[in-house]
């Protein structure tokens, strides 16, 4: 079971561009206004790694986990829980409908396949020099947005300042401390610079990755990127809004005059016709709308459902394909959050306790079929995850702040979620729990109930807005009642669950912390202090100078070595502050689809990638059709 969670999310900094000049002694290059010395070596190319080589040459000719020769044609269709009010994905009010960024794209993306890699999408080429200290872009003229009119070097510098004056607020504190200023050199030439100590790893990636928009459509409407409304921007993707039924349903299109179709970064992707999004209650009707067709594609993200639910008569008769594929990614970091804003959640004891409540091994068994492994840390499933004492290396970037760490972060081992037993409630972890809410001077009263000095009683709310969570939070409700807590359960609906968990009006929910395998300056979205109460992605509410200190050695990381050192520290710093109870993960996707779609024999470790490069096979739908099994 995972949890699916639409918010507004940081603008993806996964992309990038190049362009070179070159002269007799090698790549130095004068141009002229922007007063580069003679010898200054710039480097020009295709795509951009700052720890290593890239993957695919200039003159790749498609990437390789696509079939380029991939049929278009066809519609796909997926499910979504909730409702929305708006086709504006940058905003933090309203709901935003799914899908509602397909339209745009960047000066770079990145690809499936390899980590920290970005090639030119409207970008043909990028240049810089050896510091890194500014970045041009050399946009393709070709590039159009769906209204045909071409993308310009106007229009990035336009964006840059849009998100910077009206994106979310832990970004343009980002963007701003990145970005000292942005020059439209040519109608497809466009010019960066960057503050000194502004992380080198972060910059190129973070200019090239924002979502062009276009500047006559801003100005012809007078919208703003932060308010919500449903006249969705033009981009310049291969799919456009088609239509829409408020809280149904929502169809896109394919641009059939995309003018991307050709590049070799394109090749083989964007092959569906139509990409229609249904749009319902709860994962059970939803279930019941895949068995009758109504949507076509399901990732199932409930164990039980996978276990128990696939006995369907197309299932059966072979009109439907369940399977497992493999899923190379690192878990989520799906975890109960405290909200550390609230006063009841500042003695680490409290929440020290609270994760003791909650019983994985007894969840798995009973209500997952032990389909799941246990979150441990923040990249779980990966290398950079921290294991037992802290390194020598590790151990040089944490003494020199050992002052302002957890307990144990030097001495200890890393934190690991608790283990309980095979019963409901552990009755070990009850009474660990119980004396550390005695310690911290919550003391149970008569009426069974824990109270402080003050006479306050300790209620804790967990607010959910899917049923299918029930099963899962209320054993956990039962055992923080077992322990004096007043538990409550409140399951809301999608549009306040999303106005409370953006206003930070909660306890404790279910959220997740999606790391990077190299991560930076988004780790300070999530755990930064300077924004943590204006993030969306910062739901606990975490200020630690130890951790800020972390985030400025991971950011500053010189090669991967250095880079999986921070990480690892900052890892296990994280941990020690309990502020999560974390949850469960599985390395793969579970999948169900109507048995008319292809995919490359093998997937890219990093993707999915059905709405991206898998395909419509066009006989096998006329087929299921004909025999009556499919609309």
């Amino acid at each position: 079971m995972t949890k699916s969670r639409v918010q507004a999310k940081a603008v993806d900094t996964s992309k990038l561009r190049n362009f070179v000049v070159g002269s007799a002694i090698g790549l130095a290059v004068i141009f002229g206004a922007m007063s580069l010395r003679a010898d200054e070596a710039i480097t020009k190319t295709h795509g951009f790694n700052f720890f290593g080589e890239l993957k695919y040459p200039a003159d790749y000719k498609h990437l390789d986990y696509v079939n380029p020769d991939a049929p278009k044609g066809g519609e796909i269709s997926i499910w979504t829980m909730g409702t929305f009010d708006s086709f504006n994905p940058y905003t933090r009010k309203g709901r935003a409908g799914a899908l509602a960024s397909a339209p745009f794209e960047s000066l770079l993306e990145g690809t499936s396949d390899e980590v920290g890699t970005s090639y030119g999408l409207l970008a043909e080429t990028l240049e810089y020099p050896e510091d890194q200290s500014w970045v041009i872009f050399n946009m393709r003229p070709e590039a159009r947005f769906s209204d045909g009119t071409p993308v310009t070097a106007d229009d990035v510098a336009f964006t840059y300042e849009l998100f910077l004056n009206e994106g979310l607020a832990s970004y343009r504190a980002i963007l701003g401390q990145i970005v000292t200023g942005v020059e439209i050199l040519g109608p497809h030439r466009v010019k960066y610079s960057f503050a000194d100590d502004a992380s080198r790893r972060d910059a190129i990636p973070i200019v090239g990755g924002l979502p062009v928009k276009s500047k006559a459509w801003f100005e012809k409407t007078g919208a703003k990127l932060d308010e919500s409304r449903m006249e969705p921007a033009i981009g310049s993707g291969p799919y456009v809004l088609d239509s829409y039924d408020i809280n149904k349903r929502i169809t896109y299109k394919r641009n059939p005059d995309y003018w991307g179709n050709d590049l070799p970064f394109n090749k083989g992707r964007a092959n569906f016709d139509t990409i229609r999004v249904e749009y319902f209650a709860d994962s059970n009707a939803a279930f019941e709308g895949f068995k009758s067709g109504a949507y076509t594609f399901r990732q199932e993200n409930s164990s039980k459902s996978w276990a128990t639910a696939y006995d369907f008569p197309a299932l059966d008769e072979g009109h439907v394909i369940k399977t497992l594929l493999p899923d190379g990614g690192m878990a989520t970091g799906q975890s109960y959050v405290m909200n550390l804003r609230r006063d009841k959640f500042d003695d680490i004891r409290v929440r020290q306790a609270v994760g003791l409540l909650f019983n994985f091994e007894w969840s798995n068994e009973s209500l997952f079929y032990g389909q799941y492994a246990r979150i441990n840390s923040f990249w779980e499933n990966s290398e950079l995850a921290a294991a037992g004492m802290p390194s020598d290396a590790e151990l040089a970037l944490l003494e020199p702040i050992a002052d302002l760490l957890p307990a144990g972060v030097i001495d200890g081992e890393a934190v690991m979620a608790p283990v309980s037993g095979n019963r409901t409630l552990d009755r070990k972890n009850l009474r660990k729990a119980s004396a550390l809410l005695d310690e911290a001077g919550w003391t149970v009263g008569d009426d069974g109930l824990r109270r402080n000095a003050a006479g306050e009683t300790l209620t804790i709310e967990i607010i959910e807005d899917s049923p299918t969570f029930d099963r899962v939070h209320l054993p956990f409700i039962d055992n923080l009642k077992a322990a004096g807590i007043d538990a409550i359960y409140s399951r809301i609906d999608p549009a306040q669950m999303t106005d409370r968990s953006r206003n930070y009006d909660f306890d404790m929910m279910v959220d997740q912390f999606p790391m990077s395998l190299e991560p930076s300056s988004g780790l300070k979205q999530y755990f930064g202090s300077e924004t943590a109460d204006q993030s969306v992605f910062n739901s606990m509410g975490l200020k630690s100078e130890a951790v800020d200190t972390l985030i400025e050695h991971v950011m500053n990381a010189q090669n991967k070595a250095e880079l999986a050192t921070s990480v690892k520290a900052l890892d296990r710093t994280l941990r020690a502050y309990y502020f999560w109870v974390p949850q469960w993960f599985n390395d793969a996707y579970r999948v169900a689809y109507w048995d008319m779609y292809e995919h490359p024999e093998t997937l890219p470790p990093f993707a999915l990638g059905n709405l991206d490069f898998w395909w419509y096979n066009a006989e096998k739908a006329a087929d299921l059709k004909a025999k009556g099994v499919l609309r």
